[in-house]
Formats: structure tokens, sequence, C-alpha cells
């Protein structure tokens, strides 16, 4: 069965000190204070991460992963990282398709299609992100919005291939904005994740696909949202840059 995942994404926040001291209290207050085999991640800004992978080498359910890769093995890419070299350092995560970098970087379905592909190839497990923007929600389309998002960037993939993603679904209308989803709006969304990645594989291959919900989650609403039938966990933003708001939604999980 499908795992619950809580994931951290850093941004671009905390210096290589606080960054190593802020992991470092997440990892002991895991040891203490998790009793489930749910899943923790760090996402970490890159210059973390060979030293927040050492910090949790021995802890089972704790995991780090990087924000972004390059599609490409090596070369003359200035400022990118690659699938390789992010490997290298401990990670077993990647953050793919955020939000930000569609907005901000121009990233498109094509190039994470590559980007997917170099991931799993290193055996990094891509948290692919899809949603909606308000604009594409107030119109009615976001359902067709992130059926394209799965279509075009990885439903390429083989059912076996499909299985090694967890996926997160971003409103991206509710992020920043003022504006909230619902619980149950983020599960009528989580079950149309669900039902299309059926459509294309099969029910098992839905059954065992982890969607994360990824829109201003944090310990007052944790509760109400993991509750919900579809929702397996957080990407989280915010909170996960606080140890004890981080570590009060992954345990959320220990309460079901």
């Amino acid at each position: 069965m499908r795992r619950n995942i809580v994931a951290g994404n850093w941004k671009m926040n905390l210096d290589y000190e606080k960054g190593v001291s802020l992991f470092s209290e997440i990892v002991n207050m895991v040891k203490d204070e998790i009793v489930g085999d749910q899943q923790v991640v760090v996402c970490s800004p890159a210059i973390h991460l060979y030293s927040v992978a050492k910090l949790s080498t021995g802890v089972n359910n704790v995991a780090v992963g990087a924000q972004n890769i390059h599609q490409a093995e090596s070369g003359a890419f200035t400022g990118e990282l690659s699938a390789t070299q992010v490997k290298s350092t401990g990670a077993d995560y990647v953050i793919l398709g955020h939000s930000e970098r569609r907005a901000y970087f121009g990233e498109t379905d094509a190039s994470l299609v590559e980007k997917v592909d170099a991931a799993l190839a290193h055996d990094l497990t891509p948290i692919f992100c899809i949603g909606e923007t308000k604009e594409e929600r107030e119109s009615g389309k976001f359902f067709d919005v992130i059926e394209s998002q799965l279509t075009n960037a990885v439903f390429h993939l083989n059912a076996d291939q499909f299985s090694k993603l967890v996926l997160a679904y971003e409103p991206v209308w509710a992020i920043g904005t003022g504006l909230t989803a619902s619980p149950e709006q983020a599960q009528e969304v989580h079950a149309f994740i669900r039902k299309t990645v059926a459509t294309k594989y099969d029910q098992n291959v839905a059954d065992n696909t982890s969607i994360l919900y990824g829109g201003s989650c944090n310990p007052g609403n944790a509760k109400d949202l993991f509750s919900q039938t579809d929702i397996d966990g957080g990407l989280i933003g915010g909170a996960s840059l606080k140890s004890r708001d981080f570590l009060d939604i992954v345990k959320v999980f220990n309460a079901k």
C-alpha cells in the first residue's frame, strides 16, 4: 500500500549552518516522537544536501531530496545540478515541476519529461508537482489542466516506472494569496488524480501512488487534510522551516 509522506521544501532559505542545525533538530525529534512508518523528506537547497544526507544515515524514515535537477548528465550548464550529482550527495528524492519553477523559470511539460527520466535513471524518486492557477480554477478547467500536466509529463512512463513517483497537488491559487483550499476541495482533486492514474494504468497502480497536498499545510489544518481518503501527506513550505511545526504535521499520522 502507498506510504504516508510529509516532505519539507525549504526553498531558497537558510544558510549552511542554520540548515544543518534545523535538520539535526528534525532528525532527533523524529527519533523521539514518531512511532509510525510515515516517511519524512527534507528537500533542502543544494548547499546542505551532502551534510544533511549524512545526518539522516541510519534513520529509516528520514530522507533528503533536492529541489530541482537539470535533465542533462553533465555539460556546460552553469548553475545547474545533474541527477548524478544530486544522487552522489546521498539524496534520494527530487522535487520536479514545482509551480514556482513553472512560473518563474519557464519549465515546460517537455523539459519535465526529460527531468523525470533523468531522475529515475539515477534512482531518485521524483516528487512531481501538478496544480492549477487562480484563473484556471475560476474558469472551471482545473481538471483539464491537471490531466494535461500528467499526460504530457509523466504518462509516457510504463507502470513500473510510474510506480516510483510521488505526486503532489499544488492549488497554486491558494498559496500565498490569502485564499484557502478546503479539505473537501483538496480531496476532490486528489480523487480525480487517482482516478486519472487508474484510467491510464490500472487501479492497483493508482491505489499505491502517494499523492501529497502542497497548499499551505500547517499544524492547524493538517489533521483535517490528512483525514481525507486520497490525501497521503503534504509537501510543506513555510512550516518546514520550524522543527516543531514540521514535526507536529508529521505526528498527525501517529493519531490516525
